[in-house]
């Protein structure tokens, strides 16, 4: 048993094929870079695990895992797939195996976002440089401080401190205020820091730290409750069915059942139920809640019940967006065994989704034919469609757990990506290529944010990972609508129809990876060449 007070490997090896825990507790109070292997390896696999079980793709979770290794003079070899990890580490003097396995997947940008801050704070303390983030102040602050609830908050006013000490000049007595206000602020802390020191200059951070400052990232409170997440997602897809051609009242079906479909969704979750069923009955109780909205509304306008299709967009919050293009980027890097689980694991998602979605139709005669025009002037058009796709990858964020202040930076660069896809598809262009564009240019916009924030152009605690900004915003292009139509006509057994639907979706959701790996190897020397 490890010591009281210090459960982090003990049950994070619940799911795994354990390290020897005699060597993990007999090094527990050491200094990591004097630990034994398993010491070392233990915190080593955890960072690749939780990166791993936050939706990230193997790619990354590598890159993550040599990063934590490198300043420990470790040496690592993984096998990354949808959830589980097989890992051997040597020294030059030990190897050791380690093995782990999820339980279940998912998504979590805000933990992605601090565990790049962990790896900078740890590198530093061990004596390298930092690899994410150029001032790693702000790292070093934020990893002190993990109790506090908002962490981009948080992040933001040690960067305004950080900025205030480089440019100190002359006595301003403001700044001397939000100084004190700082220090209050991050008083809070100071009682577990002084307990738990990050690192003593004689003898460095200990194993016992690292793993207590992991345990705090892993068990953060969601940010959003799950009214509010519904709220999001009720927005989103709202968003989205206006970007798809529909009017008042689609995007108002759509806002109830898919509000309602994933506040469910988050409830179901949190009594850790299988994924599958809970796919099923949150998709048939969103298309269910969207019929009934508009059959209540007919009430008053009649009109209303001719709009059958915007039940699909009610079912769109279950579109599994980050395995779907993390699949795509890890066959990219030709990492064929985890993209091909990944993509499988989107592919049952569908169609379960498209399944509850076609037996509530069958159930209560729905009969989709596609939305009617939106008559809008072009220039109100183009207008609308940046507005509704900023809020459409806004409310995408914050299902993915993003920060306010990443929620908005994603959303910008999609209102600017999906409106260009979608004016470029009134010109003539195939939606397969509107497609590519979008999905390079939002790659392109998330790579050049994060390289002015590292050259000290934007603030520096902005500078949030690629996947968590360019994910949300193509994640909104996703043929949705493609996918639903094939399903429903393979229920009709029109089967030409529904593989026409099926192959116009399959060419749109290759194009979209496709684009963002192009603008990683146009950006990113570790991509341009095979290493």
């Amino acid at each position: 048993m490890l010591p009281a007070g210090d459960p982090a490997v003990s049950k994070y090896h619940t799911h795994s094929v354990p390290l020897d825990m005699d060597d993990v507790e007999k090094d527990w109070d050491t200094p990591i870079a004097e630990a034994g292997i398993a010491a070392k390896a233990s915190v080593i696999m955890r960072v690749g695990a939780m990166d791993l079980a936050s939706g990230t793709g193997s790619f990354r979770v590598r890159e993550m895992m040599h990063r934590i290794a490198y300043p420990l003079g470790v040496h690592v070899r993984a096998d990354v797939n949808l959830t589980d990890i097989e890992a051997s580490y040597t020294d030059g003097r030990e190897r050791i195996t380690d093995v782990i396995d999820l339980p279940t997947t998912g998504v979590n940008t805000e933990r992605i976002w601090l565990l790049e801050h962990f790896a900078d704070w740890f590198s530093v303390n061990l004596g390298k440089k930092s690899m994410y983030h150029k001032r790693t102040e702000v790292s070093q602050e934020l990893m002190e401080h993990l109790e506090v609830r908002d962490a981009s908050q948080f992040s933001a006013d040690v960067a305004k401190k950080v900025e205030r000490k480089a440019k100190k000049g002359g006595k301003l007595t403001r700044d001397q205020q939000l100084d004190k206000e700082y220090d209050d602020a991050s008083a809070t802390g100071e009682a577990a820091n002084r307990a738990d020191p990050i690192a003593d200059p004689e003898r460095g951070m200990t194993v016992g730290q690292a793993h207590r400052r992991l345990d705090m990232i892993e068990h953060r409170k969601p940010l959003y409750g799950p009214a509010l997440a519904g709220f999001a997602s009720a927005c989103a897809c709202a968003s989205f069915v206006f970007l798809l051609g529909g009017g008042p009242y689609d995007m108002l079906g759509a806002f109830v059942g898919a509000g309602l479909g994933h506040w469910l969704r988050r409830r179901l979750f949190a009594h850790r139920l299988n994924q599958f069923f809970v796919t099923f009955v949150c998709v048939a109780l969103a298309a269910l809640a969207c019929t009934g909205t508009l059959r209540l509304l007919a009430l008053a306008d009649p009109t209303a019940l001719h709009h059958d299709t915007a039940y699909i967009g009610a079912m769109l919050f279950v579109i599994p967006g980050f395995p779907l293009i993390t699949g795509g980027l890890d066959m990219a890097k030709i990492d064929f065994p985890s993209g091909v689980q990944r993509l499988a694991y989107v592919f049952c998602i569908i169609l379960m989704a498209t399944l509850a979605g076609w037996m509530v139709a069958t159930i209560v005669h729905l009969n989709p034919q596609g939305f009617e025009p939106q008559n809008l002037d072009p220039w109100v058009k183009a207008i609308l469609r940046m507005v509704f796709a900023f809020i459409g990858v806004w409310g995408f964020s914050m299902m993915f757990n993003s920060p306010q202040r990443m929620c908005f930076v994603a959303g910008c660069i999609g209102a600017i990506t999906d409106a260009l896809r979608l004016e470029l598809t009134d010109f003539g262009v195939s939606a397969e290529m509107a497609a590519f564009l979008g999905a390079l240019l939002a790659g392109l916009l998330a790579s050049a944010w994060r390289t002015s924030v590292r050259r000290g152009w934007l603030p520096v605690h902005m500078g949030y990972p690629r996947i968590c900004l360019t994910v949300p915003s193509i994640v909104i292009m996703v043929p949705g609508m493609y996918m639903y139509r094939a399903m429903f006509y393979l229920g009709q057994f029109s089967t030409l129809q529904a593989l026409d639907w099926m192959f116009r979706a399959f060419m749109v959701i290759i194009c979209l990876p496709i684009g963002l790996a192009m603008a990683r190897v146009l950006t990113d020397g570790n991509w341009r060449y095979d290493n």
